[in-house]
C-alpha cells in the first residue's frame, strides 16, 4: 500500500492534537486582557477572574467553529463504498471522526441538549425536528436522523468498518421515533426502523420491520412493551417546558467556568510560590497544588450533585420534567470539573470510592473500581471486595420511549464486572461471580453466586483452556 497518506494522517494527529491548544489560547489572550497593567499578583489575579467567563466563551466558540469549518471541507467527496485506508477518503473519514470526539469531551454542555440537533445540522448531518441526541459519534454527510429519533450517550452512526487495510463507508438512516441505545451502533448501510429500538450496546440489523426491537451484536429480535407517557412531557412539550429546559440548559456553562477557574487558581497558586519561594520551591510544591485542586474539583461537584439534585431515589421520570434537567447540570460538572482534575486520575484508588460515596454510591472495603460512570450513585452498592473494570459503566437508568426509568444495581462481595461491560438497572452480579469483558448484564437479572458470564448479552462462560488445564492437572 502506498505510505504517501501516512503523512496525511500524521499532520491530522498534530493538527487534532493542537487544535484544543489554539482554542485556549484564543481565550487567554482574552484573560490577559485583565491581568494587563496589574501593578501587584493580587491585581492580575482580580482582573483574570473578571475576564473569565468572556475567555471561556471565546475559547468554546473558536473551538466549535474550528470543528464545523473542518468536519465541512473533510465532508466533501466522501461517499459509500470501500476505500483503502491509505488514501483521501480513508483519511478524511479518520479525521472527521477523531475531530468530533474531541467535540464530544471539550463541548461536553452542547450534548443531550436543545442545542445538539442544531449542532448536527452546522457538522451537514440531515437532522429532523424534535431529534433527542446525546454524545453521539458520527460521520455527519452520510447520516440521515427523522423526527422524533432518540440516539443515547455514546452511540455510533455510520462510523466506518475496516477490515484488512480496507475502509467500508455507507449511509445509515435513523427512522422516526426511532430509538438507539447507549453505546449502541448503527453500521454503515445499516438502519434503525420507525418507532424501533436498538438496545443497549447493540447493533442495528442490515434491515427490520418498522416498531421492531434488537438486542446484541449480532442483533437478534428482542420483544419489549412500549412504555405510555403523556405526550406533552415527551414528544410534544408545550412553549412553557422548551423555555424551563432551555434555562436550566444554560446552567451548563457554569461548570465550565468553574473548571477553568481552578485553572487559573492553580496558576496563581504557582505564581504566588515562585514569588515567594523561588522557582525550585514550585516545582516541589506543584504535585501538592494539583492535589488541592483535584480535591477542590471533586467538593465542587458533589456539592452541585446535592444541591442540584439532591438524593435519588427508583422511579420514573419523562424527558420533560426537571428531575431530568437537573441530573444532566450535574453530569456537566462530573464530566467537566471532576473528571479532568480528579476522578480520571483517581480511577482504581481509594480516593475515588471515597468521591462516589460522597456522592450516595453505597461502597464496601476493598473495592476496586476503574469507573467514574455510575450515572445515578445513590442506586449504586458495591459490597466488600467487588470490582468495577475500566470502561464500565453501571447503569441505573434506561430512557426507552423517552421515559427516564431508574432502579438500583447491586454487586455483592468480590463480584466482578469485566473491562467495558454494562450492567442494566434492576440487575445484581453475586457474590464472587464474575462477568466477562464486553459484556451485558440485561435489566432485572442476576447472575448466581460464584458463577461465571460472558456475552451480550450474558449467558455462561465456557472457559474450554481452564476445564481442560484442571482435567489434565
Amino acid at each position: 500500500a502506498p505510505t504517501r497518506w501516512l503523512w496525511a494522517y500524521a499532520a491530522s494527529a498534530v493538527g487534532l492534537a493542537l487544535l484544543p491548544l489554539v482554542a485556549f489560547a484564543a481565550g487567554a489572550l482574552v484573560v490577559a486582557r485583565g491581568i494587563a497593567g496589574a501593578d501587584s499578583l493580587a491585581e492580575a489575579f482580580a482582573g483574570a477572574f473578571a475576564w473569565l467567563v468572556p475567555g471561556v466563551l471565546v475559547s468554546g466558540v473558536v473551538f466549535a467553529a474550528a470543528v464545523v469549518v473542518l468536519v465541512r471541507l473533510l465532508s466533501l467527496g466522501l461517499h459509500e463504498g470501500t476505500h483503502a485506508v491509505r488514501s483521501r477518503i480513508g483519511w478524511q473519514a479518520w479525521t472527521i471522526e477523531r475531530l468530533l470526539d474531541s467535540a464530544r469531551t471539550i463541548l461536553f454542555p452542547l450534548y443531550s441538549s436543545l442545542f445538539t440537533p442544531v449542532w448536527l445540522r452546522m457538522l451537514g448531518a440531515r437532522v429532523g425536528r424534535d431529534v433527542e441526541a446525546s454524545t453521539v459519534l458520527l460521520l455527519p454527510s452520510l447520516t440521515r436522523i427523522e423526527d422524533g429519533a432518540f440516539l443515547a450517550d455514546d452511540t455510533m452512526v455510520a462510523s466506518y468498518e475496516l477490515h484488512g487495510g480496507w475502509m467500508r463507508l455507507g449511509a445509515v438512516r435513523i427512522g422516526k421515533r426511532a430509538f438507539l441505545g447507549n453505546s449502541g451502533m448503527a453500521a454503515p448501510g445499516h438502519r434503525v426502523p420507525r418507532d424501533g429500538l436498538v438496545a443497549v450496546l447493540s447493533s442495528a440489523p442490515a434491515k427490520a420491520k418498522p416498531g421492531s426491537s434488537w438486542l446484541g451484536s449480532p442483533a437478534v429480535r428482542l420483544r419489549r412493551l412500549s412504555a405510555e407517557g403523556d405526550e406533552s412531557r415527551t414528544y410534544t412539550p408545550p412553549a412553557r417546558l422548551k423555555l424551563a429546559r432551555s434555562l436550566w440548559e444554560l446552567c451548563r456553562i457554569v461548570p465550565v467556568v468553574v473548571t477553568c477557574a481552578i485553572g487559573l487558581l492553580v496558576l496563581f497558586a504557582l505564581a504566588a510560590l515562585i514569588e515567594a519561594a523561588g522557582l525550585g520551591w514550585a516545582i516541589l510544591l506543584s504535585g501538592v497544588v494539583l492535589l488541592v485542586a483535584g480535591a477542590l474539583a471533586a467538593g465542587v461537584s458533589t456539592a452541585a450533585k446535592w444541591l442540584i439534585v439532591g438524593p435519588i431515589r427508583a422511579g420514573e421520570h419523562p424527558l420533560w420534567s426537571s428531575f431530568v434537567w437537573r441530573t444532566e447540570v450535574s453530569d456537566t460538572f462530573t464530566e467537566m470539573v471532576a473528571a479532568p482534575w480528579f476522578a480520571r486520575a483517581a480511577t482504581g484508588t481509594p480516593a475515588l470510592a471515597v468521591w462516589l460515596r460522597s456522592l450516595g454510591a453505597r461502597i464496601g472495603r476493598g473495592v476496586w473500581c476503574d469507573s467514574y460512570w455510575l450515572p445515578e450513585p445513590d442506586l449504586v452498592t458495591l459490597g466488600d471486595g467487588s470490582t468495577v473494570n475500566r470502561g464500565c459503566v453501571v447503569q441505573t437508568h434506561l430512557f426507552h420511549d423517552r421515559i427516564m426509568s431508574m432502579d438500583t444495581v447491586e454487586l455483592e462481595t468480590g463480584a466482578t464486572l469485566g473491562p467495558h461491560s454494562v450492567i442494566l438497572p434492576g440487575a445484581a452480579i453475586g457474590a464472587h461471580a464474575t462477568v466477562g469483558p464486553a459484556s451485558l448484564v440485561m435489566r432485572g437479572e442476576s447472575v448466581p453466586v460464584g458463577s461465571r458470564w460472558s456475552g451480550n448479552p450474558i449467558g455462561p462462560w465456557r472457559a474450554v483452556k481452564v476445564r481442560a488445564y484442571q482435567s489434565t492437572s
